[in-house]
């Protein structure tokens, strides 16, 4: 599986930033649930439409953008 079957952005859904496919929760929404402690578990009872596949696809869409982010050091003026 790759994020890419579950993933998707549209400029017309949630002003284009990456979501479940066919909802329009967020992949921003589920990592700071996460960070605020929610578990895969919780979060497929906070919703009930959602699949482990697409948590986990979320995770792997947040790896794949932070592992190609260009990282700037602005320490060196």
């Amino acid at each position: 599986m790759t994020y890419k079957d579950r993933i998707s952005s549209d400029h017309q859904i949630m002003l284009g930033k990456p979501v479940i496919k066919g909802t329009r929760i967020t992949v921003e929404l589920l990592l700071r649930k996460m960070s605020q402690g929610a578990t895969i578990p919780d979060l497929l009872t906070m919703y009930p439409h959602l699949e482990e596949a697409d948590i986990l696809a979320a995770l792997m869409y947040a790896s794949e953008v932070l592992a190609n982010e260009e990282v700037i050091d602005g320490s060196a003026a």
